[in-house]
């Protein structure tokens, strides 16, 4: 079955550093594009960043642009996309969702996407 599993989550200070990481397996996921959405409570989910099926292309919100770096590992069976969060700040807080999409757009757009994962909690403290 459709797994998408993200890990990395957690509490840290503002200025620090965190890297996600998402395991999706039980589709061809390295022909999909993937990326990250977050959502905090009362607000709607938010596009972080988005990468191509074959890591050529990427897409940042404009809050993450220059802080955040995502990246794709396509060669085993299980496809591991990440996301690498520098000089977090408190208004990074969120769960954190892994997300694919068969649309070939590295900017993802949340009507557009076919499969989600659960999320990790990431905590910024000022």
């Amino acid at each position: 079955q459709v797994q998408l599993v993200e890990s990395g989550g957690g509490v840290v200070q503002a200025g620090e550093s965190l890297r996600l990481s998402c395991a999706a397996s039980g589709r061809t996921f390295a022909t999909y594009t993937m990326g990250w959405f977050r959502q905090t409570p009362g607000k709607e989910r938010e596009f972080v960043a988005g990468i191509s099926y074959n890591g050529a292309i990427t897409k940042y919100a404009g809050s993450v642009k220059g802080r955040f770096t995502i990246s794709r590992d396509n060669t085993k069976p299980t496809v591991m996309v990440y996301l690498q969060m520098n000089t977090l700040k408190p208004e990074d807080t969120a769960r954190y969702y892994c997300v694919a999409s068969r649309v070939l757009s590295a900017a993802m757009r949340d009507s557009q996407t076919d499969f989600w994962g659960e999320g990790t909690l990431v905590s910024v403290s000022s």
